[in-house]
């Protein structure tokens, strides 16, 4: 099993936070979301911020 991440002490801003964080993937997966992204016809960022958001 993973290790756990140990809580916050203190909350940090939103506004320390860009948005933004990479995430590398296989290109088949790539793929594959890139395709289901197409067939929803949202781009690739909008199906995986409402993904990650559910």
């Amino acid at each position: 099993m993973g290790k756990r991440t140990p809580a916050a002490s203190i909350a940090e801003p939103v506004s320390r936070y860009s948005g933004k964080f990479l995430v590398r993937v296989p290109r088949s997966l790539h793929a594959h979301l890139a395709r289901e992204a197409a067939q929803e016809g949202v781009s690739l960022n909008q199906w995986a911020a409402s993904k990650l958001a559910s």
